[in-house]
């Protein structure tokens, strides 16, 4: 049982696992980057309800759907043996119920589609195969990669995952250009005597495999709770203002920083009541060009030459607008700013917020 629990917990995410007669399951804290909250948990559902489709997961982050055929009473947690291809595999139950059919929902996947099916709850020699088989991960790991050298492929091997009935193992890699893997696959074959399946995947995922700390001091967010992956582009960091550097925008796996789309639709949204920026401001001082803008201190700031930022004046989005409404109507304004005052006071807290009155006002022991 101490090999059991060492194993499972390391790359299968069981905290604690108990065996009780026929129940065993799988339990992980809430601090486990495993763990998914249930929020239907307490929801009192009928006896003979029996979940129809269950999610379940494998290693890491590998999660997958399977149609419950047997009508088995199935609950979070619990081991089970699934259809693989061929023989099982062995998995975690992570959702069961309405829950599921929400995650469809959102992944667009049809509530008929075919989905492989759930065997049976995980036997006692069906653990032992499984434990077994993931005894042998890292060991297979490392020969594997002495190989990929020996052969002189230009790939990077980053994990191997073994199936529950220790019959087969995928292989995941990493290339910049197409490979040529038949021969290294009947090596593979040979060497480990097992079905062999080459999987590509691209840099997030391998991450989300390997994990790592990222630039805040925190745990990858792919290998933390991150299961799906958005594409992530430089406009999300133009909107965001922030500087193109490669340096400071890329992640540990060589991509844009998943975190940039975050807080990219608070952005948009308090964008949408700002003036077009580019229409240019004409006073009788000159003509005046957008440089950049301060979302959160509703200021635009604008410079009279059109190619560089300098000599900036940060004008309210209400002045700005008055302006461009005064243009329309074929009026020029004497200067960007009612008064040079005004510049003061827009850079001073008059148009920050005030956060000690901010938190005061939302404290709840004022409620």
């Amino acid at each position: 049982m101490n090999d059991l629990n060492k194993y499972i917990r390391l790359t299968r995410g069981c905290s604690v696992y108990i065996e009780e007669q026929e129940n065993r399951k799988c339990f992980t804290s809430q601090t486990d980057h495993f763990h998914v909250f249930d929020w239907l948990e307490n929801v009192r559902l009928p006896k003979t309800h029996i979940p129809d489709i269950v999610q379940v997961r494998f290693k890491n982050n590998r999660v997958d759907f399977f149609r419950n055929v047997n009508k088995l009473p199935l609950q979070r947690g619990e081991l089970v043996a699934v259809e693989a291809s061929p023989g099982h595999d062995l998995g975690v139950i992570v959702l069961t119920g309405e829950l599921v059919y929400k995650q469809l929902r959102k992944l667009e996947i049809p509530r008929d589609a075919e989905f492989k099916v759930v065997y049976r709850k995980a036997r006692p020699n069906d653990i032992e195969k499984w434990v077994n088989a993931i005894k042998r991960e890292q060991q297979v790991l490392k020969r594997a990669k002495e190989i990929i050298e020996e052969m002189g492929l230009k790939m990077k091997l980053g994990d191997v995952e073994f199936q529950g009935d220790g019959t087969k193992a995928i292989f995941y890699y990493t290339a910049d250009n197409r490979v040529d893997f038949r021969e290294l696959i009947k090596v593979y074959a040979a060497e480990f005597r097992i079905r062999v399946e080459m999987r590509q995947i691209g840099a997030r995922q391998e991450s989300g495999k390997l994990g790592g700390i990222g630039s805040c001091g925190r745990e990858l967010c792919c290998i933390t709770w991150k299961n799906t992956f958005i594409s992530v582009t430089t406009n999300a960091a133009r909107f965001q203002e922030l500087s193109l550097n490669p340096s400071k925008l890329a992640g540990q796996c060589g991509k844009l920083k998943c975190c940039l789309n975050y807080e990219l639709d608070a952005y948009l949204e308090a964008r949408r009541s700002f003036p077009d920026t580019s229409i240019p401001l004409k006073t009788k001082e000159g003509t005046a060009y957008f440089q950049k803008s301060d979302v959160f201190k509703q200021i635009l700031w604008y410079s009279f030459d059109p190619e560089n930022s300098v000599n900036m004046t940060p004008v309210p989005i209400e002045r700005v607008e008055k302006i461009i409404e005064m243009n329309r109507k074929g009026k020029m304004p004497d200067s960007l700013l009612v008064d040079n005052k005004d510049a003061v006071d827009i850079i001073s807290n008059k148009h920050n917020l005030n956060l000690k009155d901010l938190i005061a006002k939302n404290d709840l022991k004022n409620k």
